[in-house]
C-alpha cells in the first residue's frame, strides 16, 4: 500500500513538473518567402528638427546591407518596402551643475515603421512607436559627446531594430507603449504611390 501511495505521489509530481515546464511560444510570423528584395523609402520627418530623415534612411540601408538577408534595391525593383516616419525627437535636460548649466541630457527618437508587400499591395506589419533613448554628458565633460554623436547612436539602435523586426518577425522587437512616449511640448527643444495598401498587422 505504501509503495502504491509513493508511486502515485511520484507520478503527480512528475505531472506538475511537466505542466510548469511548458512555455508558450507563438507561431513564427516571418516575412513571406516571395519577398527577397527590399527597398527603404526615405523616412518622413514629422518633427521640427531639420535633417533627421536622411541619416536614419542611410543607416537603415546600411544595416540591411550588413545583415545580408535581403537584397537592397531601388523601390521600382523591390518586392517589399520599408516605410517610416520620424514622429518624435526630443532632447531633455536631466542634470545640472551648481550654476544650473545642463551637464547631462536624455535624447529620445521615436519612429513609426511598416513593411509594405508590393506584390499584394498591403502592409505586412507595423510598429507605431519604435523608440531609442540615449543619456549622455555634454562634450565639455570627460567622456561626453555632442548631440550629433548621441543622435548617431539612436539611428544605429533604430536601424538594427527595424532589420531585426523584418528578419525575425513578430515579437523580436516591440513598440513603446503610448503611455510611455514623451510629451514634446513639455520638453526642452533641441539645440542642434498606386492606391492605398491595406494594413495587416502580424
Amino acid at each position: 500500500m505504501k509503495k502504491l501511495a509513493l508511486l502515485s505521489l511520484t507520478l503527480l509530481a512528475a505531472g506538475c513538473m511537466s505542466f510548469s515546464d511548458v512555455v508558450y511560444r507563438p507561431a513564427e510570423q516571418k516575412t513571406p518567402a516571395h519577398i527577397k528584395k527590399i527597398a527603404v523609402r526615405p523616412f518622413n520627418n514629422k518633427t521640427p528638427q531639420f535633417g533627421l530623415e536622411e541619416k536614419l534612411t542611410l543607416k537603415v540601408i546600411d544595416e540591411f546591407t550588413k545583415n545580408a538577408e535581403y537584397t537592397i534595391v531601388p523601390e521600382s525593383e523591390a518586392e517589399g518596402v520599408i516605410v517610416g516616419d520620424i514622429t518624435n525627437y526630443i532632447q531633455t535636460a536631466i542634470q545640472y551643475d551648481v550654476n544650473m548649466v545642463t551637464t547631462v541630457y536624455k535624447l529620445t527618437a521615436v519612429v513609426s515603421v511598416s513593411l509594405l508587400d508590393k506584390t499584394e499591395n498591403r502592409y505586412l506589419w507595423e510598429e507605431p512607436a519604435l523608440t531609442a533613448k540615449k543619456i549622455y554628458s555634454v562634450s565639455t565633460l570627460p567622456g561626453g559627446m555632442t548631440e550629433a554623436q548621441a543622435r548617431e547612436d539612436l539611428w544605429s539602435v533604430l536601424a538594427r531594430n527595424i532589420v531585426i523586426r523584418t528578419v525575425d518577425g513578430f515579437g523580436s522587437v516591440m513598440s513603446e507603449s503610448p503611455n510611455k512616449l514623451p510629451a514634446a511640448p513639455e520638453q526642452e527643444q533641441s539645440s542642434d504611390g498606386a492606391g492605398v495598401p491595406q494594413r495587416e498587422g502580424l
